[in-house]
């Protein structure tokens, strides 16, 4: 069976690529306790937005869908679940509320990963959840033919409850001992989880929920404000692809862990810098919320929705925004694209 040890990890991690990463997400985490306390109001509407936007990204990711309209209203506790997707959503949602309000108190061992699974599906008539895999399961993929090919074969069922404890054991261990960064160690647990794939389903999501509890247990809350979730989606591509890269030869203990530890440093680097533009946007008391709304369009060249625009200023009223758009528009530093539920907005660089 494939051996978990992070008492010495391999050299290739103490690459300065990583060092410095690292040293990047210290210092954001230095000024952490600063940007919580600056405005508590505000960060409670920040808190909001980003476990809407994490429920709604991580079950993307998998192709579980919903609505806007409904995506917000399961997360806020206003509707009930109507379908397979919709309940998903709403198991995703609750361990997501449980590790935030309770993340101190949750060990990632073996027997909280299995409840944080019978979590996931709460409102699924499921009788898997909660349960490792009953079969051997493959990761395959379909090409532009349509042929399906496996691109990775995770450890048997028969392998796998071992194997977590010994993934989980040697992992806190290995955080208890304070060897090695925990940013080091997160992605390496990470991957390992996904390679051993120990449910039938859910192993996606379920690893996302993990590597918020033991980023908040390590001391960086970061995704509680700002949605790494999201950002995982939006480079999707790229997740997958240092996902495989990684994997190759994990069966043999010969796999590279780099190229996926690097992607996963980069998106809690990229989740810090937009967190702490946003409080300081929140912070400088010179600016008018219709100048912040001009200031967003300045530091971007991307399309801005107003939902967007709502989701990174959630102490500006919609009717604000409306008015800011329209004198944006009017002056011609912003140009109108899209329609409908497409309209958007984007800096006139002409001007």
């Amino acid at each position: 069976m494939r051996k978990f040890d992070y008492t010495k990890l391999p050299d290739e991690l103490m690459h300065y690529e990583l060092m410095n990463l690292i040293s990047a997400i210290h210092e954001y985490k230095g000024k952490q306790e600063l940007f919580i306390e600056a405005k508590p109001d505000i960060l409670e509407s920040m808190l909001e937005i980003a476990k809407i936007q994490s429920t709604g990204a991580s079950n993307r990711i998998e192709g579980i869908y919903t609505s806007d309209e409904r995506l917000d209203a399961l997360v806020k506790l206003k509707a009930e679940p109507q379908n397979r997707s919709e309940r998903e959503i709403a198991g995703y949602r609750e361990v997501l509320s449980l590790i935030h309000e309770n993340y101190d108190h949750i060990t990632p061992n073996t027997n909280v990963i299995l409840q944080l699974h019978r979590d996931l599906y709460h409102f699924s008539p499921s009788l898997s959840g909660g349960k490792f895999k009953n079969s051997d399961n493959i990761i395959a993929e379909t090409d532009a033919s349509g042929k399906r090919k496996v691109r990775f074969q995770p450890l048997s069922a028969f392998e796998t409850p071992d194997a977590v404890d010994h993934l989980t054991t040697t992992f806190i261990e290995a955080v208890n001992a304070d060897k090695y960064d925990p940013l080091l160690l997160i992605p390496i647990f990470v991957l390992d989880f996904l390679c051993i794939h120990p449910f039938n389903d859910g192993n996606g999501r379920l690893s996302r929920l993990l590597t918020l509890l033991i980023l908040y247990r390590s001391g960086y809350i970061v995704g509680k404000y700002l949605s790494i979730e999201m950002i995982i989606e939006n480079t999707k591509e790229t997740y997958y692809e240092v996902l495989y890269d990684s994997s190759i030869g994990w069966q043999e203990e010969n796999n590279r862990y780099f190229t996926f530890v690097k992607y996963y440093l980069e998106v809690i680097l990229r989740a810090y810098k937009e967190f702490s533009a946003r409080v300081e946007l929140f912070q400088d008391r010179s600016l008018t919320k219709q100048e912040r709304i001009r200031k967003l369009f300045d530091d971007t060249l991307q399309k801005l929705s107003k939902r967007v625009i709502l989701e990174k200023c959630p102490d500006i009223s919609t009717s604000t925004v409306e008015v800011a758009l329209a004198s944006l528009l009017k002056e011609g530093y912003i140009i109108k694209t899209g329609a409908g539920k497409n309209t958007a907005y984007i800096r006139n660089t002409n001007k």
